[in-house]
C-alpha cells in the first residue's frame, strides 16, 4: 500500500513504533510529537491519513481533527485513545472522524483499519473522476468557439495547464478570463483541488491584506481570533487573482513573496508559512501602461506574466457567435427550465452584426432577457432590446450567416480605414490586428489598397 500518514502522539516510543509498523508496510509516515505540531504540519502539506491521540499538549486530538476538516477535508483521520468511551468516540465521528482505535495499540488492528481507510479513500477519488466525467457530458464547459481566434487560446490553454508556472490572462471585460482560468485549472494536475476565485477590486484595501494573507489573533483591533487567509485556503489547489491591476502597491511585494518563494506572511505574524498553490491572474487594464504611471511593479508583472494569455472581444470572433448562442440557449434552458429551441435567421443577423461592448456577458444577458420576455420557441428580433445595437437594417447582406460577417467585415474595415486617412498601419492598430492580417483581409474581401 501506498499513501502519506502523519502520526501525532506525544509519548515517544509508542510514536516511533506505530511509524516503524506503518513504515515497513510501505506508507509515506510523518510524525508530530505534540498537538502544536501536528497543526503545522497539516498546514504545511498534504496528507492522505491522519492517525492522531485524543489528549496532547499543544493541542488535543478534536482542535487536529478540526483542522484538517477546515484546510483538507479530504484527509482522512483515525482518532487514537486509551480514554475510550462511547462519548469520545461518538465526538471525534460527528466531528468528522472516520475512525477510531483503542490503545495501547494493537499492530494487526491498526494495520487493517489503516489499509480499509486507504481503500475508501481510494474508491472517494474515484467516484469523484466518475462524478467529474459524467458533468463533463451533462454541463459542457463554457469555453465555446472554432474560430481561429479561439483554437489560439484553446491550444495555450492545453500547454499551460500541466505546467506550475504563473499565467496572466488579459482581455476586455466580459470576454470571459475566468473560464479560461477554470479551463487551465480543470486541465492541471490541481484538477481535484480548489479552485478559489477572488475579485481584487471587490475588496476593501483595508481588509484586502487579511483576506489573502491571513492575520493573527490581536493583529488589529477586532481581530479576536487567527485566520487563514485565501492563498493558505486554496493549499494544494488553484487561487485566480481577477483584476489584478487593481491590487494595491502596498500589497505587491507580499504577493511577489508568495511567487517567488512559496510562502505568505500573515498580518501580525513574524514567521513565513509555506503555501503550494498556483497563481493565475487577470486584468482588463494594461498593466504595462500601468507600470509606466507608477501603479504597479515591473517584477511582479513579469513573475506573473510567464505565460500570457490575451483572450479576444466578442466583435473579433464573431463566426463564434452562432455556437455561443446554442451553447448560451442549452444553458438558459436548463437553469430557466425552458424550451427555447434557437434563434431565428434575422435574430441571428442581428446578434451577428451587434457591437458587443460588453462581450460574451453581454451576449449571455441579452439571451437570457430575451427567453424570459420572449412569446415562442424561437426568438426573433422583436424579443432583441430596442436601440441602435440591434437596428433591424440588416441591409443586403442575405440571410446566409458567412455572408452577414462577410458584408459586416468589409463594411467596418472601409470604416476604420477611412477613420485612419487610409494610413493601414494605424487602421491595423485600431482594429486590434497586425498589419499582414490586415492586408490579408483587405484581399479577401476586395477592398481597395490605393
Amino acid at each position: 500500500m501506498t499513501g502519506t500518514i502523519l502520526v501525532a502522539e506525544d509519548e515517544t516510543i509508542p510514536r516511533r513504533n506505530i511509524c516503524r509498523v506503518l513504515h515497513e508496510e510501505g506508507y509515506r509516515v510523518h510524525e508530530a510529537t505534540d498537538g502544536r505540531a501536528a497543526l503545522v504540519a497539516i498546514d504545511e502539506r498534504d496528507f492522505d491519513l491522519v492517525l492522531t491521540d485524543l489528549r496532547m499538549p499543544g493541542a488535543d486530538g478534536l482542535a487536529v481533527l478540526q483542522r484538517v476538516r477546515e484546510v483538507a477535508p479530504q484527509t482522512f483521520v483515525a482518532i487514537m485513545t486509551a480514554h475510550a468511551s462511547v462519548d469520545t468516540a461518538v465526538a471525534a465521528l460527528q466531528l468528522g472522524a472516520q475512525d477510531y482505535l483503542l490503545k495501547p495499540i494493537v499492530f494487526d488492528d491498526l494495520l487493517r483499519k489503516v489499509h480499509l481507510l486507504m481503500e475508501h479513500k481510494s474508491l472517494a477519488w474515484e467516484n469523484q473522476m466518475l462524478r467529474r466525467e459524467v458533468n463533463r457530458h451533462i454541463d459542457p464547459s463554457g469555453m465555446v468557439g472554432e474560430s481561429p481566434a479561439m483554437r489560439a487560446v484553446l491550444r495555450l490553454i492545453s500547454k499551460v495547464a500541466a505546467a506550475a508556472s504563473t499565467v496572466l490572462i488579459t482581455g476586455e471585460s466580459g470576454v470571459g478570463k475566468e473560464l479560461v482560468a477554470r479551463a487551465i485549472h480543470a486541465e492541471s494536475p490541481r484538477q481535484d483541488k480548489v479552485f478559489l476565485p477572488v475579485n481584487c477590486s471587490a475588496i476593501p484595501d483595508t481588509l484586502l491584506e487579511s483576506q489573502l494573507f491571513g492575520h493573527t489573533k490581536g493583529a488589529f483591533t477586532g481581530a479576536l481570533n487567527a485566520q487563514d487567509g485565501l492563498f493558505r485556503k486554496a493549499r494544494g489547489g488553484t487561487i485566480f487573482l481577477d483584476e489584478i491591476g487593481e491590487l494595491p502597491l502596498t500589497l505587491q511585494p507580499k504577493l511577489l513573496r508568495v511567487i517567488e518563494r512559496k510562502e505568505v506572511l500573515p498580518l501580525g505574524a513574524t514567521s513565513p508559512i509555506q503555501v503550494d498553490v498556483r497563481i493565475l491572474a487577470a486584468s482588463n487594464r494594461d498593466l504595462e501602461k500601468e507600470i509606466e504611471a507608477g501603479r504597479f511593479r515591473e517584477d511582479l508583472f513579469y513573475r506573473l506574466n510567464v505565460v500570457g494569455i490575451p483572450v479576444p472581444p466578442l466583435r473579433e470572433r464573431r463566426d463564434d457567435i452562432p455556437l455561443l448562442v446554442e451553447h448560451l440557449i442549452q444553458r438558459h434552458n436548463l437553469e430557466m427550465k425552458t424550451n427555447c429551441r434557437g434563434v431565428t435567421h434575422e435574430a441571428m443577423q442581428l446578434l451577428m452584426a451587434a457591437p458587443w461592448k460588453g462581450n460574451v456577458r453581454e451576449l449571455e444577458n441579452v439571451l437570457e432577457r430575451a427567453m424570459i420576455l420572449g412569446n415562442g420557441e424561437w426568438l426573433s428580433p422583436e424579443d432583441l432590446p430596442s436601440g441602435q445595437a440591434f437596428s433591424r437594417d440588416t441591409g443586403q447582406a442575405g440571410h446566409e450567416l458567412k455572408a452577414a460577417l462577410r458584408s459586416y467585415e468589409k463594411s467596418h474595415i472601409e470604416s476604420v480605414l477611412r477613420e485612419a486617412g487610409r494610413d493601414r498601419v494605424r487602421a491595423a492598430k485600431l482594429l486590434g490586428i497586425s498589419r499582414s492580417s490586415l492586408y490579408r483581409k483587405m484581399e479577401q474581401l476586395g477592398i481597395a489598397f490605393d
